[in-house]
């Protein structure tokens, strides 16, 4: 599988950067208790956090609404989905746990304040390329309706655009049954390459740590805008 980032993006973000784990036998369960308490009280310490100060304080949130804005989308009407996850817990509407790979995905996303995705790989079909999204793109997403994709990244394997840092799409998401997985983590533009295959790494290890397996960590660039996984 070939993972590429569109030349062109690089002329409107020029150092924009995607972080991606490979993970292969992993098993997906009920998240551990440690999980779900930690991802319980890192909520409910960020709505006290929250309380202090604007979303607008917290860098990446304001770099990824920057970006959204870079490409030609409204980040008041499609939000990016880490900023979505602190609105949420602005009004204590804290999220439940589902399983320990959604769990640890939102868990990094509300710890880096970054959108991020993680997809079945045995749902994905053929290449992997990120674009962004014109008039007729979308998909049903895991919020239950359909989302339109125009101006905003996505990613689109050789059947259809499947995820991308708004919300993903039912058609490859996660479940207890998924022993692969593509974990993309939309970074800050303005971390160094070293910075952020250490984020990316840190996010690998944890990962695995809790359900198993191996991980590999990438992260593309302008430098390096492909990869082949094995």
């Amino acid at each position: 599988m070939k993972i590429k980032l569109d030349n062109e993006l690089f002329k409107i973000v020029p150092e924009l950067k995607l972080g991606i784990n490979h993970y292969t036998k992993i098993t997906v369960s009920e998240s551990p208790q440690m999980l779900k308490g930690r991802l319980q009280l890192f909520q409910e310490q960020l709505f006290f956090e929250l309380e202090k100060k604007p979303l607008t304080d917290f860098p990446n949130i304001k770099a990824w609404r920057a970006i959204w804005k870079a490409f030609g989308a409204d980040p008041n009407r499609y939000r990016p989905s880490a900023e979505a996850l602190f609105r949420r817990i602005q009004k204590q509407n804290y999220l439940h746990s589902y399983h320990s790979a959604v769990d640890l995905n939102t868990f990094f996303s509300l710890q880096y304040e970054i959108p991020s995705g993680i997809y079945d790989l045995d749902k994905i079909v053929g290449n992997v390329h990120l674009s962004v999204g014109g008039e007729k793109d979308g998909y049903d997403g895991l919020n239950g309706r359909f989302n339109s994709l125009t101006n905003i990244l996505l990613l689109r394997d050789d059947y259809s655009p499947f995820g991308s840092p708004t919300v993903d799409s039912v058609r490859t998401a996660v479940t207890e049954e998924t022993t692969s997985a593509l974990h993309v983590l939309f970074m800050n533009p303005s971390m160094s390459e070293e910075e952020a295959l250490k984020l990316v790494s840190a996010c690998g290890s944890m990962f695995t740590s809790i359900s198993g397996g191996d991980s590999s960590s990438f992260v593309l660039s302008a430098e390096r805008p492909s990869i082949v996984l094995d």
